[in-house]
């Protein structure tokens, strides 16, 4: 079996309108694609420019880096930033960024995400299809919450006074938990983050922010790991966007984790209540 990376050879690209025959030769034997003209070519190879990665025959480039001399040399973390930003991380920063990929991994089934790959995974689908229907319940309301926070970190940060902004939203994202009193992710996420300001790793102004924030909003509502994880990608320098994708596979983890034990439990079918619990009828 071959792996997706390593499948057949790239045909000519045609318009969705030609439909052309694939990998066809002429009599005289001329190579596939030879008809397109270079123009074209160019227009096509222009079309799906990108900084991202260089795949030729022989050559793996991520950012301008071999993956030969990548692999064995650079975590995960490290890679991620590379992949994101185009350059690899700071010292010290790579380790802050994994913290906060540490910290969103998993929450169990109570998230709605976990819950519905595990119940994906006992569908028949396969473990891709259970991922990808847990990530695609990642959204404004489970799964957003860190780029909001950020995008409001990111206005405080810039001069924005912070009870103002607290008091133009109706609730604050990344603050409170329905299930924690305290998130247990705080106290290490900020003790590591303060130690990376401290150590000049980064700046502390995400951190300082999401701090008056904090005060501002009392103690009965402290920061949860959305916002934990925001001031670190702050702190890094990332969009806020990105929040969301990174937490996204961040949570990947989780989710591949659940689907893989859903699917040795060898349960079918399974439904969000056990069978022997009948939905109240309200009719």
């Amino acid at each position: 079996m071959t792996s997706p990376d390593a499948g057949a050879a790239p045909v000519a690209a045609t318009s969705d309108a030609t439909a052309a025959p694939v990998a066809a030769t002429s009599d005289a034997g001329t190579a596939p694609g030879a008809a397109t003209s270079d123009a074209t070519a160019r227009e096509v190879a222009a079309w799906w420019g990108t900084s991202v990665s260089r795949i030729e025959p022989g050559v793996i480039e991520l950012r301008g880096h071999p993956i030969q001399e990548l692999i064995g040399t650079v975590g995960l973390a490290e890679l991620i930033y590379l992949m994101l930003r185009g350059s690899r991380p700071p010292a010290g920063q790579a380790a802050l960024l994994e913290a906060a990929m540490v910290a969103g991994a998993d929450h169990g089934p109570h998230a709605p995400s976990i819950a519905i790959a595990r119940m994906t995974a006992t569908c028949g689908v396969g473990l891709a299809n259970a991922m990808a229907s847990g990530v695609n319940a990642l959204g404004d309301v489970h799964g957003g919450a860190g780029q909001e926070c950020l995008t409001l970190l990111d206005s405080i940060v810039e001069g924005a006074d912070p009870a103002a902004v607290v008091a133009s939203v109706r609730y604050f994202p990344g603050f409170g938990h329905r299930f924690h009193p305290v998130d247990p992710r705080r106290e290490p996420m900020l003790a590591l983050t303060r130690r990376a300001v401290d150590d000049g790793v980064v700046p502390g102004k995400h951190l300082a922010a999401a701090l008056a924030v904090e005060e501002i909003l009392g103690p009965r509502v402290p920061m949860n790991v959305d916002c934990l994880t925001a001031i670190v990608y702050g702190e890094l320098g990332f969009a806020a966007p990105l929040a969301r994708g990174l937490f996204a596979l961040s949570r990947s983890i989780g989710i591949l984790a659940h689907a893989w034990e859903e699917t040795q439990q060898g349960r079918r079918i399974k439904g969000p209540i056990p069978p022997s619990i009948l939905p109240e009828y309200r009719g």
